[in-house]
């Protein structure tokens, strides 16, 4: 496989709407990392509901322009462009650095690849990055904490704040200081990261009992 060769264009551009108004976007997808607590296993590939957690995220920015996977070399879905990061192993920022290069549209949603329930919170990311002079929006869970891999931003702050130091090793949250923010709530478990076992095992729970992204999660 030929990793971080851009596939070709596509027809159309793809969008999502809100309000009646167009906004495209691209999606950056990191599918890397250790996953030490669930003792090295490929954390992105794991099984819910008969697929991949990496499957469910890329669903939820189906609608982008292009979707790219920053991960080791995988199986991604066709019109899916697989990178990695360098050097490999450089974190979070050094992975978002080298997918934010393959995309082009003025908005860009920014995921992990552990987030199966995300798929209701974007099209509100994207929302917010529009609202007054946001930058970005972050999703901010039920205790109050930001999420910065379920965000959206504008792609040119972005790439500014990515080249404000050098990515390999750097926290995401260093993105953000001084960058104009909206913060979305997490109206219904969107922001749960199958993070441990304990996390998936629930995710999984949802799933048997027939309940989908976008149902009703915050009684399951």
């Amino acid at each position: 496989m030929s990793l971080g060769v851009p596939p070709p264009a596509r027809d159309q551009l793809w969008t999502t709407k809100i309000a009646g108004v167009i906004l495209p976007f691209d999606a950056v997808v990191l599918a890397g990392g250790a996953a030490a607590r669930f003792g090295g296993a490929d954390k992105p590939g794991l099984d819910l509901d008969g697929r991949p957690l990496l499957a469910h995220v890329l669903d939820a920015v189906a609608a982008a322009h292009r979707r790219v996977v920053v991960a080791p070399p995988r199986d991604v879905p066709p019109g899916v462009l697989l990178c990695r990061e360098s050097p490999p192993g450089g974190g979070p920022v050094a992975a978002l650095a080298a997918g934010i290069v393959h995309t082009s549209a003025p908005s860009v949603v920014v995921l992990a690849a552990d987030l199966p329930l995300i798929g209701p919170a974007v099209d509100r990311l994207l929302a917010g990055v529009e609202a007054g002079n946001a930058e970005a929006a972050i999703l901010v869970d039920r205790n109050g904490r930001l999420n910065p891999l379920a965000a959206a931003w504008r792609r040119s702050t972005l790439l500014a704040a990515l080249a404000r130091e050098p990515p390999r090793g750097r926290a995401m949250h260093r993105l953000l200081p001084g960058v104009p923010l909206m913060l979305i709530r997490d109206e219904d478990g969107w922001s749960l990261d199958c993070d441990t076992q304990a996390d998936l095992d629930r995710a999984r729970s949802w799933f048997a009992a027939g309940r989908r992204p976008g149902g009703s999660w915050a009684d399951a």
